[in-house]
């Protein structure tokens, strides 16, 4: 039987409010101090900072880096205003709005917190000016959020391969379909609630040709972005790590001399804001990967692998059991760090049942990202509350029917891997 007083630590120390990374320090301090020999302090401050100096992870600040360098140049509320003229003209508008807004910002900054704040602090309010109730727009909100981890370059896809060893460039094309599949079944649901309390459409005709061209151009600069990434890393002109600083450089030009509201008085917010984002996830991971140390240490992956093998003995059974599992984690595990402690422990099972590991990979991401939005603890249900304000009850009466259909996504993909797996395959 393992050590597992580490665990009950973190639990523990978790449901009291301890910040989980820091629950994580401690317990694996705590074992590695008091109930293991052989390892001394510098060890562990050694496998504390390993994970950190990743060329791979590398990628992570230079993305959000680059989110944050868009926000205060222009380009996102370029597109929105690009996804409010093709949505615009429908019942809900701005809720559609908020969904497509959320798949291209999928493919600029990959931080699910990031556009949930974001975008409470820009839609939120006009969605509320235009008879939306501030419980539904903060739910679509965050609901539309989960939608930006999933589309390339998706900070979790990154994480997931890293810590499973699988390839980010196959992570990156396994998660267009099933992102697009969300935006899709959010904009369909968000049409018949919309359309059940009479909100209405943002435009009352279509745009003309030249509307369109206009904001079209003005729009372009952004939008090639996302193909630039894909396209860069698939004809091996760059890795994954290159391309994030690629697109800090592509960025900071958009916004100085494309939309002139990039300005010198900006450099120290976005420093500010992007390691304030950057500081707390690679906490998580480093402490983290001290934490999977203890695991190792004492045989917890084989030992779980080998308990799930024998209650799982097909692949949809499996599947269902990690969904549950996921679905409980997700609402109290920081996304980063579920998704470098788990695969570890589950993969060995997956990969023994003949689950694809990217597949696998793309149902944690989605499985974790879920819980992001579901209480007691989903960390972009709190980014949208620290913004909006609204209260936990408002925002599940409102949000239930955008949960459900986030979740019914997941469940296709999970049983259809083919869903995930067409763009890799060709």
């Amino acid at each position: 039987m393992p050590n597992i007083l580490p665990i009950l630590i973190v639990f523990v120390l978790f449901f009291l409010g301890v910040p989980v990374a820091f629950a994580m320090l401690i317990a694996s301090f705590i074992y590695f101090t008091f109930m293991c020999d052989g390892v001394n302090m510098f060890t562990m401050v050694s496998s504390l900072l390993t994970n950190s100096e990743s060329f791979t992870m590398l990628a992570v600040p230079f993305f959000v880096t680059a989110g944050t360098v868009m926000g205060y140049g222009g380009v996102s509320e370029n597109l929105m205003d690009f996804c409010e003229m093709l949505t615009g003209r429908f019942t809900g508008g701005l809720g559609a709005t908020n969904c497509l807004l959320s798949t291209f910002m999928g493919g600029i900054s990959g931080s699910s917190c990031a556009d949930a704040a974001f975008e409470a602090k820009m839609l939120v309010p006009e969605m509320e000016k235009r008879g939306y109730s501030k419980g539904y727009a903060s739910a679509i909100t965050a609901a539309s959020s989960c939608i930006t981890p999933i589309i390339p370059p998706g900070i979790a896809l990154i994480i997931y391969a890293t810590a499973a060893g699988c390839s980010i460039g196959d992570m990156f094309m396994a998660g267009y379909i099933p992102g697009i599949l969300i935006c899709a079944a959010l904009m369909v649901t968000n049409y018949f609630i919309s359309k059940k309390r009479g909100w209405l459409p943002t435009r009352t005709k279509n745009p003309t040709p030249r509307e369109f061209a206009k904001q079209t151009g003005k729009s372009i600069w952004a939008l090639m972005l996302p193909l630039g990434i894909i396209m860069g890393m698939r004809l091996g002109w760059f890795t994954p790590t290159e391309c994030a600083a690629i697109t800090i450089v592509y960025s900071v030009l958009v916004g100085a001399f494309v939309y002139r509201r990039l300005k010198i008085k900006h450099i120290k917010p976005i420093i500010v804001e992007s390691v304030n984002n950057t500081a707390g996830v690679l906490l998580i991971l480093s402490s983290a990967s001290l934490f999977s140390r203890y695991m190792v240490w004492e045989s917890i992956p084989q030992k779980a692998a080998a308990a799930l093998a024998g209650i799982a003995t097909n692949k949809v059974v499996f599947i269902i059991i990690v969904l549950l599992f996921m679905l409980f984690l997700g609402m109290f595990l920081d996304t980063a760090a579920a998704l470098v402690i788990l695969p570890p422990l589950l993969l060995p099972v997956a990969m023994g049942l003949g689950i694809n590991i990217v597949h696998f990979g793309i149902i944690l991401c989605l499985m974790d990202t879920i819980g992001g939005i579901t209480p007691p603890f989903g960390v972009m249900l709190f980014a949208v509350m620290g913004v909006t304000k609204v209260s936990v009850r408002e925002y599940l009466k409102e949000g239930w029917p955008l949960i459900l259909a986030v979740f019914a996504v997941i469940l296709l993909v999970s049983f259809v891997p083919e869903i995930c797996l067409f763009l890799v395959n060709i």
